[in-house]
């Protein structure tokens, strides 16, 4: 676990999954959390279980693809904190599994726009927020598919691809301002959207086969490292894009 307490934490897409492994992890190390995900319910439910052991929580929701929604959700999270010192940016969609010339141009948009572009307004309102706290640190969560080709899912890659470049420039841009700016890149998570997504077909077992560490990620690991790159223990560690995915990368 590592040692975040004193800070204050905003996570999206945190109502389940990776994101809500990373709340839990970030209130495990001592953080306040901003706990933030499109659907109100499930950002309130990890929200309480943060609450329930002990820690400090807020939920809300926020639409990373509005402007607006996410200015305000920044916004609402200094309000009641008094500042941010970590931003993990995790919230996105998956896409149909077809080729290029088979996805419609509508579909190919609102996967970079979510993404892509949802990414980049977060950061947009995050940065000036860790710049008024003297430093910071932010995690985007990309993909393996931001690393190499995913088959069949080429406007998921290009986002994952974008996200992992946007972290490097932004990463140099605002280190004079003590600020970190790395990626996470799991491979196949044990989600309970890649559960339902490979209930009654082999794809564990196909992609466990292809893994050299014989198994699929967890959420919690997933989490861990986001929550690492946070902290001290990765003062000097920026512009990365940190593969999570059981050696599959080597």
């Amino acid at each position: 676990m590592s040692d975040v307490s004193r800070r204050v934490a905003l996570v999206t897409g945190a109502g389940s999954g990776i994101g809500r492994a990373t709340a839990l992890e970030f209130a495990r190390g001592g953080a306040a959390v901003a706990v933030l995900d499109i659907d109100e319910s499930t950002a309130a439910g990890t929200a309480e279980m943060i609450r329930n052991a002990g820690g400090q929580a807020l939920s809300g929701t926020v639409d990373i693809a509005d402007e607006r929604s996410v200015r305000a959700a920044v916004e609402r999270t200094v309000t009641a904190y008094g500042g941010l010192d970590c931003a993990v940016n995790n919230a996105g969609v998956a896409s149909h599994h077809r080729q290029l010339d088979r996805m419609t141009l509508d579909e190919f948009e609102r996967v970079v726009r979510v993404n892509l572009a949802g990414t980049f307004l977060c950061m947009k309102y995050e940065l000036p927020a860790l710049q008024s706290r003297g430093g910071g640190a932010i995690v985007n969560i990309a993909s393996n598919g931001g690393l190499y080709a995913i088959p069949h899912a080429p406007a998921y890659v290009a986002a994952k691809h974008g996200i992992v470049g946007l972290t490097k420039v932004a990463a140099v841009d605002y280190a004079p301002d003590g600020i970190r700016v790395n990626a996470v890149c799991p491979g196949p998570t044990r989600t309970p959207g890649f559960e339902k997504v490979a209930a009654g077909t082999d794809m564990v077992a196909t992609q466990e086969a292809i893994t050299p560490l014989g198994r699929l990620a967890t959420p919690q690991e997933a989490a861990a490292a986001a929550v690492w790159l946070c902290s001290d223990a990765a003062s000097y560690v920026t512009g990365i894009a940190l593969s999570v995915d059981g050696g599959r990368r080597a």
